[in-house]
């Protein structure tokens, strides 16, 4: 296992980029503790695949330098950096046994044969594959051999890192909670540093202890699920976790005065004079509504029961606005969102500006 250090790394697919909207990959400086479970989550294009290409080796950063532990291995190949990867699809062999493929990694570094047994043993126990070990695999279900990937992985024990490449997606949704439960308790177990691509915020937050948030090739946010959903540190955070995401409204803000249309909101923060664009973010968790015409009125356009709690969906100032309301709330027929002003972010081109207590 090691610590993986991100050295003002970027990368660009242009042979001379010439400026940043050429980089796939804006500058990184961030450390990967070992021992620690990362998600990379994104959109499609956002940059998730060419950092855990580099990563893994398969790329080399067109600048910065990328170190296991204190040693630099931005020039190493893959199988020189001592790593496993799961992908998207399963990568077994069907006429081998389970057994046989989960032995395969151990084999070809020639471990000793009573300690391939051995570990082969643990991981089918820890696979719940027990009564499938000597089945060839090419019998299995979709789920069964992805859990053959995943062990095939995670049965080396000298590893600096697994790197898991939207490993769920072939799965049935029914069986994908079962599988990221699994591979938590595999985290917990060995104390492997992994990092899990996804696009998926449930995959994303469920695994991670840190979850890192891409958006056009940029890193917008490293932080853990609370910190993610409590102070977003970019709109698109805000935007992306949550569901429904952060609401995103246009303001003004002078000192500790936020002007919303026609209404002013005190905040418990002061800022300085922002040009540009400037927006107000709150969480549809943080918005009551009111019949009683305190608040900034709402025009509402649906109401979706969820069982358990309710999304009013309605337009605020001309944009989206929803509220999360607790099931059985009454939803006005005029109503007006009250908002927690110790939950507004202030943002500013896109960025969490935080103000002065």
């Amino acid at each position: 296992m090691a610590q993986i250090t991100l050295d003002k790394l970027a990368h660009s697919y242009f042979p001379n980029p010439q400026s940043e909207a050429d980089f796939a990959l804006k500058e990184i400086d961030y450390v990967w503790e070992d021992g620690g479970a990362y998600a990379l989550l994104g959109p499609s294009g956002c940059g998730k695949t060419t950092l855990l290409n580099i990563i893994s080796g398969l790329l080399v950063p067109s600048r910065g330098c990328i170190l296991f532990g204190e040693e630099d291995v931005t020039q190493y190949a893959p199988e020189q950096r001592n790593i496993a990867q799961v992908f998207q699809f399963p990568v077994i062999y069907d006429t081998m046994t389970v057994a046989q493929n989960l032995a395969f990694p151990l084999v070809n570094r020639k471990v000793p044969r009573d300690e391939i047994d051995k570990r082969v043993a643990d991981m089918i126990k820890v696979l719940d594959l027990g009564d499938k070990a000597n089945r060839k695999a090419q019998g299995l279900t979709a789920d069964e051999k992805q859990k053959i990937s995943l062990g095939r992985g995670l049965v080396r024990y000298d590893v600096n890192a697994i790197l898991f490449d939207e490993p769920l997606t072939v799965i049935d949704p029914h069986l994908k909670w079962q599988l990221r439960t699994k591979l938590k308790e595999l985290h917990h177990e060995f104390g492997h540093t992994m990092i899990y691509v996804t696009h998926d915020q449930t995959e994303a937050l469920t695994f991670a202890d840190k979850v890192v948030v891409m958006y056009e090739g940029e890193v917008v946010q490293i932080g853990t699920p609370e910190e993610l959903f409590d102070e977003p540190a970019h709109t698109f955070v805000g935007y992306f976790i949550g569901s429904p995401g952060m609401n995103v409204v246009p303001c003004s803000v002078a000192g500790d005065r936020l002007q919303l249309g026609g209404q002013e909101i005190a905040l418990p923060r002061r800022y300085a004079p922002l040009e540009g664009q400037v927006e107000m973010g709150v969480r549809p968790e943080f918005v009551k509504l009111s019949a009683n015409g305190e608040g900034i009125p709402v025009s509402i356009s649906a109401v979706e029961d969820i069982g358990r709690f309710k999304i009013v969906r309605g337009l605020l100032e001309g944009c989206s606005f929803n509220a999360v309301l607790p099931e059985g709330a009454e939803v006005p027929a005029e109503a007006s969102a009250v908002i927690d002003p110790t939950r507004i972010g202030i943002y500013h081109d896109s960025h969490l500006v935080r103000g002065e207590a």
